[in-house]
């Protein structure tokens, strides 16, 4: 029997691949970026609950698994070719399995706790579409984003640094399957001390495929590369996940859940998320 299950899950997989693909914006669970907007005058609210099991925080030395509940973001649709983004999340809570010494370690005001919360860095991004998908041709759009230190290096799960962020976004519906790639770079501040940064690169690239009307697959490959020589300062490193899941649409509401792995020795063994995301036409554009 074992011998059947590679070609049978071979065919159901090219089986998927024949199903039309409907071509939007992206949404939870995918980091990736779609360069299409939600359109103008509309807004998209979205929350989840997210677990990461052996997730690993280099500058202050903890080691554990985190919860995030829930996990928030709006996206508003500003123009026909634009929209603000505002991503976070009100609690992250990590179960400390393990402490290390480590540059900002003596700052941790948890005691001997045997747990740790926080709230969520906030992310506050603007999305331009610059070209938009033909026959021929993808769409591309730009992405400008800033992360603001909301979470403290006090509570282990901050590094109190603002970084910024630039990505190129590009998509094309390829016969039946709407495939997404960012590539950019970003400005992270050193956290141990305030004069440094490390420049790294960010890279995603995504598939969404519809099984039904309502249903589809999805998954992506995303991170970030250092570019230092040597070794990039604590908080800095090289990051990566790989993550496959699912959507399920009702309406203007859709449900989603996916799971994950970490690509690199400080990111998550493991992780799900799950969560739920509504659209709806706010106000008018004059």
């Amino acid at each position: 029997m074992k011998q059947c299950r590679l070609p049978i899950a071979l065919l159901t997989f090219l089986g998927v691949l024949a199903l039309p693909c409907r071509a939007a914006a992206q949404q939870r669970p995918l980091i990736t970026e779609d360069p299409e907007p939600i359109g103008a005058g509309r807004v998209l609210l979205e929350g989840g609950v997210d677990a990461a099991h052996g997730v690993e925080y280099p500058v202050s030395g903890l080691k554990g698994n985190l919860w995030r509940i829930p996990s928030v973001g709006i996206s508003i649709g500003i123009s026909s070719i634009a929209e603000l983004q505002i991503d976070g999340g009100l609690y992250d809570k990590l179960y400390i399995s393990e402490r290390r010494i480590a540059p900002l370690s003596n700052l941790l005001t948890i005691g001997t706790d045997t747990t740790t919360h926080d709230v969520e860095d906030t992310v506050v991004a603007t999305k331009i579409r610059l070209v938009s998908e033909t026959a021929s041709g993808p769409a591309i759009g730009v992405r400008f984003a800033t992360k603001l230190p909301n979470a403290s290096n006090e509570s282990g799960l901050g590094l109190d640094t603002t970084d910024f962020y630039m990505t190129l976004l590009a998509a094309k519906t390829v016969q039946s399957i709407r495939v997404v790639g960012n590539f950019g770079f970003g400005i992270l501040a050193d956290p141990t001390i305030g004069n440094r940064q490390n420049d790294v690169l960010t890279y995603g690239l995504s598939f969404a495929r519809a099984m039904t009307q309502q249903a589809e697959i999805v998954g992506e490959v995303v991170g970030r590369i250092s570019t230092r020589s040597g070794d990039p300062f604590p908080g800095t490193e090289s990051r990566g996940l790989v993550k496959i899941g699912g959507r399920y649409t009702v309406s203007s509401v859709r449900f989603d859940a996916a799971a994950y792995v970490g690509l690199t020795s400080i990111d998550p063994t493991f992780g799900f998320t799950a969560g739920v995301t509504y659209v709806f036409s706010a106000f008018k554009i004059p």
